[in-house]
């Protein structure tokens, strides 16, 4: 009894000696924790007599410490799940690349399918053909070739304004002229000419919308500076090689000096140049194996209107359509005009930005082709807004200009009016509204890509049966075209 009386006045002189100093942590637990399991650090076994011994400023504080859970306590805390919208998580490059494999997966057994089935459909003549039927006869590079004629005619009327040879009414009533007769004149030769193919057509018009929307951009910008003595009007009379350098440069908008890269990169303009050319021979090969057959057969359900197979041919076809829409985006924004940019030395590499992160169908329009967008900003939206026209009229209006192009490249080459193309980008406005409205984040960007991936092949559906009913329906009674 002396003994064990001895030792507990020893434990108490030692706890009584340690009042104010703080307690060590060991492995993120203290003396109080390891006390509510039975021992301490040392191993000795604390009783509630010890606990309550222990130096605390008050029984609140002491009583707070002791009820801390830790590990052995608790693993649960208040969180969501990792897939939910609420638990904040955006890092899915794991889920990305699942969806890569299995559409790269799903559109190879598609592809394997279509060979089995079909054979080697693709023919390098063919796609010549599209072109020109006749190898002495190229009336659209031909048409081409002519619309210099237009170039010169914008800068001769510039050098009149800039000497005052010109007064501004005069000079924009030239201006207005000729850019008119750059977007009716190929019309005129494409519908009068027979030996004109849609392809041929198509990119002989695409030249001229391109020229007519330069044009306009330097008629616009030397007008500006005129008007706010910006430059000498020794300046603005830019020779030819200058507004030539204009008219190639990747971009529609004009500047009196365009940002300059300081040399030209070989490796990256011998890159771009095999990017240029492998995916010229995949968009072909694809289009000739994968989706001409498919289109061939999707005659048959359109005549009928057998809605259920329309479906299905339209849900085959898209699969195809949406990966040449792709291809075709990186063959032509990345690789073409990156290869162009950098032989002309050209600095603002900015051809579109991240569209396909688009949460509504107004941001994707906004992103996916910068220098149509940067036009339509500066030469068409901004100048009606000037003008006292509210923001929901201006972006209809750009929609409006937006479909008749669309439409001027469509229905011309196949020299038939159809209204498709128009109804397709008008269809876009109350799209905007809806998604904007009602959708939000991944639901937004699942209707963009859906409306992409949908979309388009009603169109390319819609086109290719009028043009086949226009053309070929008297062939096909014969025994279809050749």
């Amino acid at each position: 009894m002396e003994e064990t009386g001895a030792l507990i006045r020893k434990r108490r002189a030692t706890i009584s000696t340690g009042k104010g100093v703080p307690l060590k942590q060991v492995n993120g637990r203290s003396e109080v924790d390891e006390s509510v399991n039975g021992r301490s650090d040392s191993g000795n076994i604390v009783t509630k007599r010890n606990v309550s011994d222990l130096p605390s400023t008050n029984s609140k504080e002491r009583k707070k410490r002791i009820n801390v859970p830790n590990d052995r306590q608790s693993c649960h805390r208040l969180q969501e799940s990792l897939l939910s919208s609420a638990s904040g998580y955006r890092n899915y490059r794991g889920v990305l690349n699942w969806c890569v494999v299995m559409l790269v997966l799903s559109n190879a057994r598609l592809f394997l399918e279509n060979l089995l089935k079909y054979g080697i459909l693709v023919d390098p003549i063919q796609v010549v053909s599209l072109f020109i039927k006749d190898p002495y006869n190229m009336p659209a590079a031909c048409l081409v070739i002519v619309s210099n004629v237009f170039i010169v005619a914008a800068l001769y009327t510039e050098r009149r304004l800039s000497v005052g040879c010109f007064s501004e009414r005069v000079g924009l009533l030239v201006h207005s002229i000729n850019l008119s007769v750059t977007l009716c004149f190929p019309v005129t030769i494409v519908l009068m000419v027979k030996s004109i193919t849609p392809v041929g057509g198509a990119s002989a018009l695409g030249v001229y919308t391109v020229l007519f929307l330069k044009l306009y951009s330097y008629k616009d910008v030397n007008k500006w500076c005129r008007e706010m003595s910006h430059a000498k009007a020794r300046s603005l009379a830019r020779s030819l090689s200058y507004l030539y350098y204009f008219v190639f440069a990747p971009t529609l908008c004009y500047e009196l000096n365009f940002p300059r890269s300081p040399r030209i990169r070989m490796s990256f303009l011998l890159r771009r140049l095999f990017e240029m050319l492998f995916f010229t021979q995949l968009l072909v090969g694809l289009t000739q194996q994968w989706m001409i057959p498919i289109i061939q057969s999707s005659m048959k359900p359109l005549e009928d209107m057998d809605l259920p197979m329309m479906m299905e041919r339209l849900l085959r076809l898209a699969v195809p359509n949406h990966l040449l829409w792709l291809i075709f985006f990186y063959w032509f924004f990345h690789s073409s005009l990156n290869f162009i940019a950098e032989l002309l030395q050209f600095g603002d590499r900015e051809f579109y930005r991240d569209w396909w992160n688009s949460e509504t169908i107004t941001y994707f329009w906004q992103n996916w082709n910068i220098p149509v967008h940067k036009w339509c900003l500066r030469h068409f939206y901004k100048p009606l807004l000037k003008s006292g026209v509210s923001k929901w009229l201006g972006q209809s209006a750009v929609f409006l200009a937006s479909a008749f192009f669309h439409e001027y490249l469509v229905s011309v080459p196949l020299k038939m009016l159809r209204p498709w193309a128009f109804m397709g980008m008008m269809a876009q406005l109350p799209l905007a509204w809806f998604v904007a409205r009602f959708l939000r984040g991944n639901y937004g960007n699942a209707a963009v890509w859906l409306s992409l991936i949908i979309g388009q092949p009603i169109a390319v559906l819609m086109y290719v049966h009028d043009y086949y009913v226009l053309h070929y329906r008297e062939g096909s009674a014969g025994g279809g075209p050749e």
